[in-house]
C-alpha cells in the first residue's frame, strides 16, 4: 500500500485537491476550501496554512472530507 507523503509541500497538496473539484474560499491561518457536490450539496475542508502538511493531517483532511487514499494520492501524483 503507498503511503501518504510526510511532510508534503502545501502547494501541491492545495493543487491536489483543486484536482479533486475543491476550490480556494480563503486564506489566513488556515486555508478554506469548499467543493459542490452534483447532488447540489457542498463539503467544507480547511487545512492549516503551514509550508508542509503531515501526513497525519492528510489523513484526517480525506477522511473529513470523503476522498479516499487512493483519490488524493492520484491527484496528488499528477499535481
Amino acid at each position: 500500500m503507498v503511503k501518504f507523503p510526510i511532510d508534503a509541500p502545501k502547494r501541491k497538496v492545495v493543487k491536489a485537491l483543486e484536482i479533486l473539484g475543491f476550490r480556494t474560499v480563503r486564506e489566513k491561518e488556515h486555508i478554506s476550501m469548499v467543493r459542490e457536490n452534483p447532488d447540489g450539496s457542498k463539503t467544507p475542508l480547511t487545512i492549516p496554512n503551514h509550508p508542509k502538511i503531515k501526513a497525519s493531517t492528510l489523513r484526517t483532511i480525506c477522511t473529513q472530507s470523503g476522498i479516499t487514499r487512493g483519490e488524493f494520492l492520484e491527484a496528488y501524483r499528477k499535481a
